[in-house]
């Protein structure tokens, strides 16, 4: 019998260490995350131009859309339907946004929402505080790996597995892509004064860094500021500025209410820009059968009074 088996209190102690490593910080992993913050004061050498602000602009968005569209409502939740090969094109644009691959972030998601602001969460700011639901929670070794468990549904695809792997692939793909823009334009168009490291940085670096704080908002400030329409035993709550910032996903407390809906936007003054064009591609027959907030999904658990307009 071995010393750990034979005493439980040492074997209290070995697990609760464990626990501990895997909550640090693992600083040599996370050397690009630090070095794509620090890159930003490249701005100061390569100066700036309004083609530049306008790509950083168009990466930002483009890519805060590919998250909230397809790693957030299609990979966790399956809130609509596509093809095989849309499928993978879905996750390769998904994967541009840097933030890990398309099994990794729905497994993380997928658990979030089953055990939201409970001590299995592992980003929930009630819990664990701001600062670490904002960010400190993917820099651990305990959070690196992808929980397969959670996503049995994709692993059947062996092309998303291959971009699980190799999510930094169409990264380094776009990340080449800017800087050859930003080299023809410059050349092509000299009075639009930019070149490619000046598209690298403002169209990549630049925007990459804001979308990704934009992002993890919703995993700290959606669980802290706003309102509560419905009771749904969380603190998830429905802010107005995120989903402007966030394309949609600021309506977090409708979110945790129906996770199901392609609709985060319950209502037609909720602004929802994800939802919009998810409409739009169905109408293009890109997608189809996008899950609606079903009419009484909108009276149950309410906390606040039905507000005057029609339902969705």
């Amino acid at each position: 019998m071995s010393e750990v088996s034979s005493n439980p209190s040492l074997a209290v102690n070995t697990s609760q260490a464990e626990s501990s490593n895997g909550r640090r910080i693992d600083w040599f992993r996370i050397l690009p995350f630090i070095l794509l913050h620090v890159a930003c004061v490249c701005v100061l050498f390569v100066g700036v131009s309004w083609f530049a602000v306008g790509l950083a602009v168009f990466m930002y968005v483009a890519r805060m859309f590919f998250v909230t569209a397809f790693y957030h409502r299609y990979f966790s939740h399956r809130s609509f339907k596509t093809a095989r090969l849309t499928q993978f094109i879905l996750a390769w644009l998904g994967c541009t946004a840097a933030q890990r691959g398309p099994m990794w972030w729905a497994a993380h998601h997928r658990k979030h929402h089953i055990y939201s602001d409970q001590d299995p969460d592992v980003h929930s700011p009630t819990i664990r505080g701001l600062l670490w639901s904002h960010m400190g929670w993917f820099l651990t070794r305990e959070n690196f790996h992808t929980d397969l468990t959670m996503v049995r549904d994709w692993k059947r695809y062996p092309e998303i597995r291959f971009l699980n792997r190799f999510d930094w692939l169409p990264v380094v793909i776009l990340g080449t892509g800017i800087f050859l823009l930003g080299e023809v334009v410059g050349r092509s168009f000299p009075s639009l004064e930019t070149n490619g490291w000046q598209a690298l940085v403002w169209g990549f670096v630049v925007s990459t860094i804001v979308m990704y704080h934009a992002t993890y908002t919703i995993n700290s400030l959606a669980h802290r500021f706003g309102r509560k329409r419905f009771d749904t035993k969380d603190d998830s709550r429905n802010n107005w500025f995120l989903a402007i910032l966030t394309l949609g996903e600021g309506w977090h407390n409708n979110h945790h209410h129906y996770p199901a809906s392609v609709r985060q936007g319950f209502y037609w003054w909720e602004v929802d820009i994800t939802w919009y064009v998810l409409w739009v591609m169905s109408k293009l027959g890109l997608i189809w059968d996008l899950r609606p907030v079903p009419r009484h999904a909108l009276n149950r658990n309410r906390i606040s009074k039905k507000p005057p307009g029609g339902a969705p």
